[in-house]
């Protein structure tokens, strides 16, 4: 017991004699002890790259999961070591509704055909969405947490000692400077031989465990390059999957593409590479071709039935239903690959691709 209370008014006296040196410090009341130029380049050093490793870390984890109270959900299942609950993205959502309604509409209509497999494609982007998560995470956030709460905390603590160290060693020197007697200098000098032999002891540590950074950067820059070659694959699969949806979307009326175009007609333009659609036209389309030439070229009305259900792009447009027969007429000055049309008091422009000519 005797031994411990010494021991305790020991660690009193070391504490209160570092807050005495610290605060006459900051008052310039006492020398300071300075680290060498490459031990403070060192720690310049830790504490850049601790700064930088926690920005990349917080916005890759905004890249990969953009809604923030899912990502404070996953954060409490991961303190709590509970599994998250599996849920549908973004994709797998837009995927669903849009096979949903493609179901509603009639898979046999050019629209309803159109949305399922735009929905099936969704669902695959979705898939590699979550290999690219999950590739990410291991490969890329998990060192870079590792780091932060691990060798920089090693680090951290390291340098507080150093700190304790270099006050106990100044308070020494202090000590010294005031020591009148012989017997006190001889006590004072012995003080700050063991305080400078543990200072330098404590500095050789904190930097050899800064110096390892180097090899801390080169294992951040080989997980870096993993996550470059996920987002690579990432993206190579989402554009070819993205082709083979355009391929068979290819298959429909090319009027889907034109409405499109000249809906965006007055947007800044934008160059996009324009991947090329061998697949031809309906067969009916092919033969009826000739039919709307003759009527173009000369007056006068017939009748047309309708192909696929066409939604109107604008209020000079006519709706159509898949089936119905309405009739057509040629007006001058309109483009070659539309016709006028009338059903009942409706009138409105029609693209001839949607069209079939009745004798």
């Amino acid at each position: 017991m005797d031994f411990n209370v010494k021991r305790l008014a020991a660690d009193a006296g070391t504490l209160f004699s570092r807050a005495v040196q610290f605060t006459e410090e900051k008052f310039g009341q006492a020398e300071k002890t300075e680290l060498d130029a490459h031990l403070e380049n060192l720690l310049t050093r830790a504490e850049s790259t601790k700064h930088w490793t926690e920005k990349i870390l917080k916005q890759t984890e905004v890249l990969l999961q953009p809604n923030p109270n899912v990502r404070i959900e996953e954060f409490l299942y991961e303190k709590l070591d509970k599994k998250v609950p599996t849920r549908m993205n973004n994709h797998e959502l837009l995927g669903q509704s849009m096979i949903d309604s493609g179901n509603e509409f009639g898979p046999g209509t050019a629209y309803g055909n159109a949305l399922i497999k735009c929905g099936e494609t969704e669902k695959q982007i979705a898939g590699a969405e979550r290999e690219f998560i999950q590739s990410s995470a291991i490969n890329f956030l998990t060192p870079f947490r590792n780091f932060l709460e691990g060798d920089f905390k090693t680090i951290l603590k390291e340098r507080k000692l150093l700190q304790n160290k270099r006050l106990d060693l100044d308070a020494a020197k202090t000590k010294l400077k005031k020591a009148k007697m012989a017997d006190a200098r001889a006590l004072a000098e012995q003080d700050l031989k063991m305080t400078q032999s543990e200072f330098d002891r404590q500095a050789e540590i904190t930097r050899l465990l800064l110096e390892g950074i180097s090899s801390t950067h080169a294992h951040h820059l080989r997980c870096l390059n993993d996550f470059v070659e996920a987002q690579m694959t990432y993206y190579a699969q989402c554009y070819q999957y993205m082709v083979d949806l355009q391929k068979q979307l290819g298959n429909f009326p090319s009027a889907f593409s034109s409405n499109n175009n000249q809906s965006t007609s007055g947007a800044a333009s934008v160059s996009v590479p324009i991947l090329p659609l061998s697949t031809p036209l309906p067969a009916s389309t092919a033969n009826a071709s000739s039919g709307f030439t003759e009527l173009q070229n000369f007056s006068g009305s017939r009748k047309a039935r309708v192909l696929y259900d066409y939604d109107a792009a604008g209020s000079n447009e006519l709706s159509l239903l898949a089936d119905e027969v309405i009739m057509v007429s040629s007006v001058p000055g309109m483009d070659s690959d539309w016709l006028m049309g009338e059903r009942g008091n409706q009138k409105g422009k029609v693209p001839i691709t949607y069209l079939e000519l009745l004798n």
